[in-house]
């Protein structure tokens, strides 16, 4: 019986980008990606490490080529304890190569499990190669969303995993990942900004039943411009800042933020450690335009371009809990 005929005899329909795993890593991938270098390692293989291996060395996940692929670490280690890692070069990547002007390979069916990793995971489409030009001029069309989307990473699977924050955002979701989850984990250490980053045009990710204990700058989770999220079941220690704050960070870099931070569920969450004044929990709409380059995407008739506003609609926040 193939895989397809079962899954239709259970009463369940494929999602059409779903992809087979990866094959194994090989011996020699395996050594390869345990050597210690400041080189990063292009994975494309799925590797379960051997209890007490560890990598010393930046993971990438780059490109439809990798879809697939893998990294089960038995509980051991990836990155360097207390080592600042950048936007550029993260822990691990999960990112999306540009082909041409109109077109990226995106990676899909990604699985992080059983690691802990010292500094920051991010997962990144359009715009991976570090120049904000092509969300710019997408941003300028009436279909973003769907080139966003269809340029990203998707289906991304993070579970029993320990990230450290060293500097930079433990866990960073990019412009249009969607079908990004982040389970039964934990985030800790300290960030500059946020522990969890899900950016414009994202949608349809999880962060469910984890613990998130992270020394940050700002609000614990960033949902900005990012739709159809679940957050649910979470336990944060806030250190004193906000816990979730829902806006769209109009103009930025002149990008044109399409979509609203609507249909998300925010439930079932437990928040210790905030302010005493002012908590701010949960906050829907929290910045409403009140930055000074909301101007810099003008001239537009769509998203943020005609509306500086969050638009915020549709959210469930219930049953979270402050103690």
């Amino acid at each position: 019986m193939t895989s397809l005929l079962a899954l239709l005899l259970l009463g369940a329909a494929p999602e059409a980008w779903s992809l087979p795993a990866a094959r194994p890593c090989t011996a020699v991938e395996l050594r390869e990606l345990t050597t210690e270098t400041d080189a990063p390692y292009r994975l494309a293989c799925r590797a379960v490490l051997t209890p007490g291996q560890t990598v010393r060395r930046p993971v990438l996940i780059e490109g439809a080529e990798a879809s697939g692929a893998g990294l089960d670490c038995q509980g051991g280690v990836v990155g360097r304890p207390s080592v600042a890692v950048s936007t550029r070069q993260p822990t691990v990547a999960v990112w999306s190569r540009r082909i041409d002007a109109s077109h990226w390979s995106r990676p899909t069916d990604i699985r992080l499990a059983n690691c802990v990793v010292h500094g920051a995971v991010r997962v990144w489409g359009m715009g991976a190669d570090g120049s904000y030009d092509d969300l710019r001029a997408s941003s300028r069309t009436a279909d973003h969303v769907a080139t966003t989307q269809g340029s990203a990473p998707s289906h991304i699977e993070l579970d029993r995993v320990t990230i450290v924050g060293t500097g930079s955002i433990p866990l960073y979701v990019g412009p249009g990942v969607t079908r990004l989850s982040l389970t039964n984990s934990t985030l800790t250490g300290r960030s500059d900004a946020t522990a969890v980053y899900l950016d414009a045009e994202s949608a349809d990710n999880r962060i469910e039943n984890n613990a998130i204990a992270v020394e940050t700058k700002r609000e614990a989770v960033a949902v900005d411009g990012s739709a159809r999220n679940r957050i649910a079941g979470n336990r944060f220690d806030l250190g004193g800042r906000p816990g979730i704050f829902l806006y769209r960070n109009c103009g930025e870099r002149g990008v044109i933020r399409h979509q609203t931070p609507s249909d998300n569920q925010i439930t079932d969450n437990v928040f210790s450690g905030a302010a005493r004044l002012r908590p701010r929990l949960v906050v829907v709409g929290a910045r409403e335009g009140h930055r000074s380059y909301c101007g810099a995407d003008r001239g537009y008739p769509w998203g943020s371009s005609a509306d500086d506003g969050d638009r915020a609609t549709n959210n469930v926040v219930a049953r979270n809990l402050r103690r």
